[in-house]
């Protein structure tokens, strides 16, 4: 018998045998750093002979390749049955056991969406100069299968990066100062703890709020903590008690934000279909309001029937844009732009306004 969904919790125990426990279908995002079978040889030294803190934990040591893919297929395979139809995954890795990674889920029916590179701005050295420095990791996100009516909240991506389409590789650093836990020797307590920046970019991309996100590995906490501050709601699982403490106590400290602070940028298919006319209507923009480009160089006046006229051009708010362009096609709720309380602002301001006034009510 499976239990209920046990949410915004950290359950102790073996990934698989947790995982076991719970319903189908269960869950809408998963975001998995599984061990990364490192394999190292001996201790890793620093020119000036110092030990580097690395990974040599017990949960990271695998008897061989075929030992690791078994397990990793015991732990994917329990993902994907927990996943939602429409659910995606995230899975983290190095050049280690990304290949693997990816060649399992393939076999299991998972449908790749993307590599990502997260390229680190402060990686560590190669201290033994034999090779280059390591200085990404790779994460995979794949949909539970080819049919997955996924969700990808592509605009609040394209917002995060300056109105620019989000690229598939991430400049972002790694987890120090502050944000690394330490254990009661100052040490770092976890050896690859990520930083919070990196879950924000993914649940933000992946989820909405409400959404359940699980973590099999979660460590010393930094899914389940942006899960919550991002109003999404989690279920994480660990087996190591020391970092169950610490990521118990790091969720006491985080504060989940407010749920009218929740709200990113719609997707253009989620925008709520109203004519351009509607707003002349209503007065929010009357006839007569003269509209521009970004760059001020073109301008139009708007008609009492919704149209704009700009000299001897009459159309459509798309329509004129194109033509005043001689484009193919124009976008014109981005395209025009208006003058209010002293603001510059796109047309698309008073669509996003009407979405987000009918969310609220």
């Amino acid at each position: 018998m499976k239990a209920d969904m046990p949410l915004n919790r950290i359950l102790r125990g073996e990934c698989v045998e947790v995982m076991k426990t719970l319903p189908d279908a269960s869950v809408n995002c998963i975001f998995a750093d599984p061990p990364y079978n490192l394999q190292l040889r001996g201790e890793l030294r620093r020119p000036d002979e110092s030990v580097v803190d690395g990974v040599d934990d017990d949960w990271d040591k695998f008897t061989g390749y075929e030992a690791y893919d078994e397990f990793t297929r015991a732990w994917l395979g329990e993902a994907r049955r927990l996943l939602h139809k429409d659910g995606t995954i995230w899975v983290i890795g190095s050049y280690h056991n990304i290949f693997r990674l990816g060649a399992i889920m393939q076999d299991l029916g998972f449908w790749i969406l993307n590599d990502i590179i997260w390229r680190k701005s402060n990686p560590m050295p190669n201290f033994r100069g034999r090779r280059f420095t390591n200085a990404h990791e790779t994460l995979i996100w794949a949909a539970r299968g080819p049919e997955s009516k996924y969700r990808f909240n592509y605009q609040a991506m394209k917002a995060l990066n300056e109105d620019l389409q989000m690229r598939s590789d991430w400049y972002l650093p790694l987890c120090t100062g502050n944000e690394r836990l330490k254990n009661e020797h100052g040490l770092k307590l976890h050896p690859t703890q990520k930083p919070e920046s990196l879950l924000h970019r993914t649940l933000l991309a992946s989820t909405v709020e409400d959404d359940v996100v699980l973590d099999p590995f979660c460590g010393t906490g930094t899914t389940p903590a942006v899960a919550k501050k991002l109003g999404r709601r989690y279920l994480a699982i660990e087996r190591h008690p020391d970092y169950i403490k610490a990521a118990e106590a790091r969720l006491e400290r985080v504060e989940a934000l407010p749920a009218d602070q929740l709200e990113i940028t719609p997707a253009k298919r989620e925008m709520p279909r109203i004519p351009f006319g509607s707003f002349v209507e209503n007065g929010s923009l009357p006839a007569g309001t003269v509209v521009y480009d970004r760059q001020r160089r073109l301008k139009a006046r708007v008609s009492p029937d919704g149209t704009l006229v700009s000299g001897q051009h009459r159309g459509s708010i798309h329509k004129l844009g194109a033509l005043l362009t001689n484009a193919a096609s124009c976008n014109g709720w981005t395209f025009w732009y208006f003058e209010r309380d002293g603001q510059f602002l796109p047309i698309d301001t008073l669509r996003q306004e009407t979405h987000l006034l009918r969310r609220s009510a």
